[in-house]
């Protein structure tokens, strides 16, 4: 059924609880998974003196690195195929769900699975949702994975 897994990944437990998902599902399945880090330079601080936004993107790249490499080898050790990735978003107006979807859509991604925060009221207003963003404009389908679910149940599109 599925063939081409894509899962956002960003260091975080929730998206660490993402991937484990999308790695079970691309077990049973016998597809590839490709782990996806975005790096996102905020553009808070530009207009100060002093400040480089090259070493934040240099730090986040690296960041990028080290957790696919870490997506990488619990791929390699439960005999999935694929490889990870590590995108940028474009300074003119590319954001980070839209990021997802250019590349969910040049890989012909099957299904998408990704953490969510399940924020509410006014930190939801004031921080947004990546994945409600991204599933919004998703063109396949999303499977969203709530943070701190300890009862296997997830939401899905």
């Amino acid at each position: 059924m599925y063939q081409r897994i894509l899962a956002p990944i960003d260091g975080s437990e929730t998206s660490a609880r993402a991937f484990e998902t999308a790695l079970r599902i691309a077990r049973e399945f016998g597809a590839q998974l490709v782990p996806l880090y975005v790096v996102d330079v905020p553009l808070v601080g530009a207009d100060a003196p002093g400040y480089d936004p090259s070493i934040v993107r240099d730090a986040l790249f690296e960041e990028g690195a080290h957790v696919n490499a870490d997506a990488l080898a619990k791929m390699q050790r439960d005999g999935v195929s694929g490889a990870p990735r590590v995108v940028e978003t474009s300074p003119l107006g590319d954001d980070i769900a839209h990021s997802i979807l250019r590349v969910a859509n040049e890989w012909s991604a099957d299904l998408v699975v990704m953490g969510t925060h399940g924020r509410r009221g006014f930190r939801r207003l004031m921080l947004g949702s990546v994945a409600e963003r991204f599933l919004r404009i998703a063109s396949c389908p999303v499977l969203l994975i709530p943070a701190g679910d300890t009862t296997g149940q997830t939401a899905a599109r």
